[in-house]
């Protein structure tokens, strides 16, 4: 099951050689710093001010905009057959338009088709990926029927192709739909080999007999899709859900939330295990689904998805609202683009609709809009939504998701002063129609740098076919299985002697024992964490980046280099000692109300 390692070419290695970003305000999730950037071969390998750079380095200036880590969408579905229609934006098209909107990574789903095995699917998929990706991308399985084979061969995946999520429908009933009894065994399956279960939260059973009795009364029409579909029927499945991962002791992610009833569903769960963690999408938060009544009914079918957008028109505040306070942890897109005609084979019946949107291009741009433009979060809020959470829960962190020395060079700079309108007519997607046609964005990606390379320079997109690769994700991932840990306790009954009474008190010893010393390794492997020591830490699939001896690396401060005699300054990479460290910290500010965060006024 190995895959062969693929090179980058020799002439993108030196066009991402090395490149300075200056002036801008550094965003991470947790703070907002004046700090200088330098890249090299893809990495970050300084921040600070006054950085000691070698000849031929680019300078960006950063100056008046903010430089945040780049996107990462964990929730796409390029090149699907779904419905009789194939989606219109592939692997090429669709990282593309990730690119052109901020994004740098995105996850998509294999999903099997009828007769084909995992491991066949996913290998199609990689097929089907590698050699058109503009950007790093990684992978979730979807489990579409369930037996000891498929366990199996979940296994298989996890251990030799580094997948760490695996997604089950409760809806699309005699199509992937999976019962109960076989979500359990599938959540158990996942915890077993430290992955993540993902489902996306229908009832199927009811859609089916919705569908029907409306069909019956002559609702053929897209409304029919959302009434089919009503929140109750999501919330019930958010819940179910959520019940079966607790009595279970599993992790669980919920899929596309698009109501306020399955948002609030989720909220509340979280309150019982902090191990369950919510999505919802850019077309949710950035339209309401009124259109699909309306009477163009051309125009009405091509905002069908599942699940379907609410006709509340309060409901994409609220979703937003969510996430900015933490009942939501991350803003995915769902991205699954047919276009007019084919959104038309379901003209006379709307269960034969193709369900997706566009979303991938304009997620990050919606969500400013609406979320820091309004004032309902703050730029460290958005970084969390769009990237950082992302990142911790599919175990990319902190490779991917924060703007760190030794970190992948994938970067954004925001300009939140300039605006733009989305349109068809000037997308990167292949999709003929954009469902935030007419939307003025307050907040633009003036530059995109996807592993040190400039693929978005001035808003002109420069991306390179193929120059993405596959990122492996490694299982048991702290961020989600530290609190499992916490949380499991053993299955015992009342001790009704002295000598149970003892053998409790000795299965909690041996607990709290495990406990210490897990806590301990996790300590000393953040500790260990450098750039040096990444490549038994990352599990990176490519080897594109020259590893450098020891005597190669030197030490970088504002006072200048400390060095012992001439150093020539194209050598490579650098480091920070302790006490420019110290230096750098004194550097930083901490932004509550970030500037461009509270007001559409002046930047700072």
């Amino acid at each position: 099951m190995s895959t062969p390692v693929k090179k980058v070419p020799i002439h993108l290695q030196s066009a991402q050689n090395r490149l300075l970003i200056k002036n801008g305000k550094v965003v991470n999730e947790d703070s907002i710093t004046d700090n200088d950037i330098y890249i090299e071969d893809g990495i970050i390998r300084q921040m600070g001010r006054n950085l000691i750079i070698p000849g031929g380095t680019r300078t960006i200036d950063a100056r008046g905009k903010y430089v945040m880590p780049g996107g990462i969408d964990p929730h796409t579905h390029f090149e699907l057959t779904l419905m009789g229609a194939k989606s219109v934006d592939d692997f090429y098209q669709g990282t593309k338009a990730a690119v052109a909107g901020g994004t740098t990574m995105i996850i998509d789903f294999v999903i099997p088709n009828k007769e084909e095995t995992l491991l066949e699917a996913y290998n199609r998929y990689r097929e089907l990926a590698d050699e058109k990706v503009c950007c790093d991308y990684a992978l979730h399985v979807a489990i579409t029927s369930w037996s000891q084979k498929i366990k199996e061969e979940m296994e298989i995946l996890t251990l030799e192709c580094g997948i760490n999520s695996f997604k089950m429908f409760m809806a699309y009933k005699d199509l992937f739909m999976l019962r109960d009894s076989e979500l359990i065994e599938a959540f158990k399956a996942c915890k077993e080999i430290g992955a993540l279960p993902m489902v996306h939260a229908e009832n199927g059973d009811l859609i089916a007999e919705n569908a029907k009795k409306l069909l019956e009364a002559g609702v053929t029409g897209p409304e029919g899709h959302e009434m089919s579909r009503p929140e109750e029927i999501e919330a019930e499945a958010v819940n179910r859900a959520c019940v079966i991962a607790n009595q279970v002791h599993s992790p669980l992610y919920v899929l596309a939330m698009t109501s306020k009833s399955a948002a609030d569903v989720l909220s509340t769960k979280r309150m019982e295990n902090k191990a369950i963690f919510g999505e919802t999408l850019a077309s949710a938060i950035g339209i309401d689904g009124s259109l699909q009544y309306g009477k163009d009914i051309e125009k009405s079918r091509l905002l069908v998805t599942s699940p379907p957008l609410r006709p509340d028109s309060t409901t994409p505040t609220y979703l937003i609202q969510q996430l900015a306070q933490n009942g939501l942890q991350v803003l995915g897109s769902d991205n699954c683009t047919f276009n007019a005609d084919q959104k038309a084979l379901g003209k006379e019946d709307f269960t034969k609709i193709p369900n997706g949107v566009n979303g991938v291009e304009d997620r990050m741009s919606v969500l400013w809009e609406k979320g820091v433009h309004a004032g309902i979060m703050d730029a460290m809020r958005f970084v969390a939504i769009t990237s950082t959470n992302a990142a911790k829960i599919f175990n990319l962190y902190p490779q991917k998701g924060v703007i760190a020395i030794g970190s992948d060079a994938d970067i954004v700079i925001w300009d939140p002063n300039k605006t733009r309108t989305i349109s068809a007519l000037s997308h990167q997607q292949a999709v003929d129609f954009n469902i935030f046609e007419g939307m003025e964005i307050h907040g633009v990606p003036e530059y995109v740098i996807v592993n040190g390379r400039v693929c978005v320079d001035e808003r002109e997109v420069k991306v390179v076919h193929g120059y993405g690769k596959y990122i492996q994700s490694p299982t048991f991932c702290s961020f989600v299985y530290d609190i499992i840990n916490e949380r499991e306790k053993p299955l015992r009954g009342v001790a009704r002697t002295e000598a149970e009474s003892r053998k409790h008190a000795e299965q909690d010893a041996q607990i709290a024992k495990a406990k210490e010393a897990a806590a301990e390794a996790a300590a000393r492997a953040q500790a260990n964490h450098t750039y040096e020591k990444e490549p038994k830490l990352r599990l990176r699939t490519f080897d594109c980046i020259p590893t450098l001896p020891e005597s190669a690396v030197v030490a970088a401060s504002a006072k200048g280099p400390r060095l012992e005699g001439q150093r020539n300054l194209q050598d490579s990479t650098f480091s920070i000692s302790a006490e420019d460290a110290e230096e750098e910290r004194r550097a930083c500010i901490r932004v509550k109300n970030p500037p461009g965060g509270r007001s559409a006024g002046g930047f700072w």
